[in-house]
């Protein structure tokens, strides 16, 4: 018998049980609605796991990710890590801990099978985008640099392959005008903290559903040079890459030598001359 199915036999029942103890993995400010819900909850978070400190700013001192801030600051114990992939410490620590589920938002890094099986409901990831739509990184700036009228929230089982776990929950959201994808992201986090704690409070009657692969379109992730303004675009598309790249990594252009960051837009039609 594997892992898996030892661990599907030997599920916890809700209606016996009035709290799953639970490990939360995430790092950016987006994870912190669905942490602190869970801390609001009455479930038991056993283990926070996020990405180490980083250099910031011009002097490039270590930064700790606002989940590691949040964590300690509310006397969660915090395990960070570099490539959980290749990290055994982090493996013994789960096995030791026996969670029930794992809670992944944001976490920037796969997760192998040998963490995967360990608790009895595996891993559901808060997905900010509906599923197998936008699979990857930056499903929120993707959905707007498409123009993109709705998204939503995907709540799924991790498997080893990006994005390609079973489904269980999905909760669909308008995208609303001139939204930027700072605004937009901030709250689908608060929408996923929601359909989270939704999920976890019936995962006992759910069957989660496998994907469509074929309809799979891809999020990849961003970088600086993206956000370079092509003039020679519609003014729609260059609308789009504006909201899409706001906060980061910001629209740009060159005005007489000098780098010129666009954060607003709007598309404006012109009345014909007579």
């Amino acid at each position: 018998m594997s892992a898996k199915q030892h661990n599907q036999h030997n599920k916890p029942s809700l209606s016996s049980a009035k709290k799953l103890r639970l490990v939360f993995l995430g790092s950016p400010a987006c994870a912190l609605p669905t942490l602190k819900a869970l801390l609001a909850s009455p479930h038991s978070i056993e283990l926070v796991i996020t990405q180490p400190d980083k250099p910031s700013g011009r002097g490039r001192r270590l930064q700790p990710p606002p989940v590691k801030i949040f964590a300690e600051e509310n006397g969660l114990p915090v395990y960070q890590t570099k490539r959980i992939r290749k990290d055994e410490q982090a493996r013994l620590l789960l096995e030791k801990i026996k969670p029930d589920v794992g809670v992944v938002v944001a976490f920037g890094q796969i997760i192998p099978p040998s963490i995967l099986d360990i608790p009895p409901y595996g891993f559901l990831n808060v997905h900010f985008s509906l599923l197998p739509h936008y699979r990857g990184a930056s499903p929120v700036a993707h959905a707007l640099l498409n123009g993109e009228e709705k998204t939503g929230i995907t709540i799924f089982r991790l498997n080893e392959k990006m994005d390609e776990g079973d489904i269980l929950t999905r909760r669909e959201v308008e995208i609303l005008p001139d939204e930027t994808a700072g605004e937009l992201e901030a709250r689908l986090a608060e929408i996923g903290a929601e359909l989270l704690l939704e999920t976890l409070a019936k995962i006992d009657e759910i069957t989660p559903q496998p994907q469509d692969h074929s309809q799979a379109t891809y999020a990849p992730l961003l970088n600086k040079e993206d956000g370079l303004i092509n003039w020679e675009a519609t003014a729609r598309e260059i609308y789009n890459r504006i909201r899409a790249f706001n906060p980061w990594p910001s629209a740009y252009t060159f005005f007489r030598g000098e780098r010129v960051k666009l954060l607003r837009a709007k598309v404006v039609r012109f009345k014909e001359e007579p």
